[in-house]
């Protein structure tokens, strides 16, 4: 059951989980807010706690109102497009052939047949963004499951909109926003680690910054770096 409560301007839904720790997030794209507490909290608990993270929410929900933002994707000639950081401009071919996408030092060609619409182009290049991580996530996980200890048994990759990964640490499963192919691949490396990371703390707890911190050192930064790039373009639902 969600409860909300309202301080100033400001609407928080409210859920109480089998938690130990109270969780509140500011959700992208215009900074819904959300509170998760342990089950049983009072309500005058929460909203206590809330006005003391005030000013934190405020930062936040100027941050996400205010950062870039791409433009729609048409999928038509010579339109940026993103792929591991670096900008590339399509380059579209139309012929009577199974699609297919490949990409050269500075274009992305999308080969689809005549006539096709934006949706039938945006499906092309989608999948063969989820080919490309599949090609890289694997590596990713390998690499760091005897550092970290720990074993993925299955990821997932999928659209998300509000966070770049996720974690179900009891199944041992991590999922993993599409988006990223857009980005830096050390950037993409950082969002593996820190989900996998959850397998061994299911919370962000000092533990979790902890040993966030002794894996990869430069995690505020790539953090930042991630948060400051262009949101996608498509409409934010919740």
């Amino acid at each position: 059951m969600t409860e909300f409560i309202q301080i100033d301007d400001i609407s928080i839904a409210v859920t109480r989980k089998n938690i130990k720790n109270v969780h509140l997030s500011v959700h992208p794209p215009e900074g819904r807010v959300t509170l998760s507490a342990p089950a049983g909290t009072r309500l005058d608990v929460v909203r206590a706690y809330a006005i003391t993270k005030l000013d934190w929410i405020r930062k936040q929900q100027h941050k996400l109102r205010n950062q870039t933002r791409e433009t729609p994707r048409e999928f038509i000639e010579r339109e940026s497009h993103y792929l591991w950081g670096r900008r590339h401009l399509l380059t579209v071919i139309e012929r009577d052939i199974k699609p297919f996408v490949t990409v050269d030092h500075k274009r992305i060609i999308l080969n689809v047949r005549p006539g096709s619409d934006y949706a039938k182009r945006a499906a092309v290049i989608h999948e063969w963004h989820k080919s490309l991580l599949h090609e890289l996530i694997p590596t990713l996980i390998s690499k760091w499951e005897p550092k970290l200890g720990v074993r993925v048994t299955a990821y997932f990759l999928r659209k998300m909109k509000t966070k770049w990964g996720s974690c179900n640490p009891r199944a041992g499963r991590i999922r993993l926003n599409t988006e990223l192919v857009k980005k830096p691949k050390d950037l993409i490396e950082y969002v593996v680690v820190h989900e996998m990371l959850h397998l061994i703390e299911p919370t962000h707890n000092d533990r979790f910054i902890s040993l966030l911190t002794d894996h990869f050192p430069t995690w505020r930064e790539a953090r930042a770096e991630l948060n400051d790039l262009p949101l996608a373009s498509e409409k934010w639902r919740g």
